[in-house]
């Protein structure tokens, strides 16, 4: 293995249900990020494409967006991802999740798995990069310790139009702040997350972007419950089970090739992302 974790941080993984903060970066790099993708804001804000550009950053941006297929599977984050999944990692989705300064919006607390037709595993681990600084005045990501440990608890749908999640989907438990615990990060720093843990954050108050990556990893045992064959990357290591349809690798942004891709993994997981809601979401066209 090439893990970059100790074992004494490993186990504190499996113990809390997430570890931070990690050092993934430099702060240099991370900017040189955020310089990047802000650029491409500017440039594809304008342009027509198929889906709001919103959707593009919030969904699998790593079919169409060569910077977020490259932040996915830089070297730096999958070391430490490794250490909680071993050395064979496939790289799942990656969100440009981004709070406005002076602005409302919300994650509720919840569980990741809850709705991505996978069930109750400890096979995927959520990595989130900080490419501005997440304090708890700009919304970092609240987690209640050792909540992995619960199964899929009930959760009930909001469609508010401040929750950044797909349903609003809230877990049927009051959370006391006492049992929060902010990850907070410096830019460049990394998060690690369970599956089961219950987590969300709160608004940005601050007056800077609050912009985190969302990186969402998984060992390639592990395939959807209903028997639906999803995409992911082989980032490391090998896959000798073939659960995962391979998504493509975008040679530039927004190929045209790899649009068709795009909507067609994006039917597929909102298929089984809105099973049974009670009616349908404007998630996909949301403004952040």
């Amino acid at each position: 293995m090439t893990s970059s974790l100790l074992p004494a941080q490993i186990q504190s993984y499996w113990d809390n249900g997430y570890l931070f903060p990690i050092p993934a970066l430099a702060a240099q790099e991370a900017s040189e990020w955020r310089v990047r993708l802000e650029a491409l804001e500017a440039e594809w804000l304008p342009a027509d494409l198929p889906q709001p550009l919103n959707t593009y950053k919030r969904v699998n941006a790593q079919v169409v967006m060569p910077l977020a297929h490259e932040i996915g599977t830089h070297p730096a984050i999958l070391d430490a991802v490794e250490g909680v999944l071993g050395p064979d990692v496939m790289l799942y989705s990656v969100e440009f999740l981004i709070k406005e300064p002076r602005t409302k919006a919300v994650v509720t607390m919840h569980q990741d798995l809850t709705y991505w037709g996978m069930g109750e595993i400890d096979g995927l681990t959520t990595a989130w990069l900080a490419l501005s600084p997440a304090t708890r005045e700009s919304g970092c990501m609240d987690v209640v310790r050792a909540s992995h440990k619960n199964p899929i608890l009930p959760h009930e749908d909001t469609f508010d139009g401040d929750n950044l999640l797909s349903r609003g989907q809230e877990i049927r438990v009051d959370v006391a702040e006492a049992d929060k615990v902010a990850l907070m990060l410096n830019s460049g720093e990394i998060s690690l997350h369970h599956g089961l843990t219950i987590h969300g954050s709160g608004p940005n108050v601050s007056d800077d972007r609050r912009i985190g990556v969302v990186l969402r990893y998984l060992t390639p045992s592990i395939k959807k419950t209903g028997g639906e064959r999803d995409y992911a990357h082989l980032a490391r290591g090998e896959d000798v089970h073939g659960n995962w349809a391979p998504s493509p690798i975008p040679q530039s942004a927004f190929d045209a090739d790899a649009l068709a891709v795009y909507e067609d993994i994006r039917n597929l997981q909102t298929a089984v992302m809105m099973k049974g809601a009670k009616k349908a979401s404007n998630f996909y066209e949301k403004a952040e």
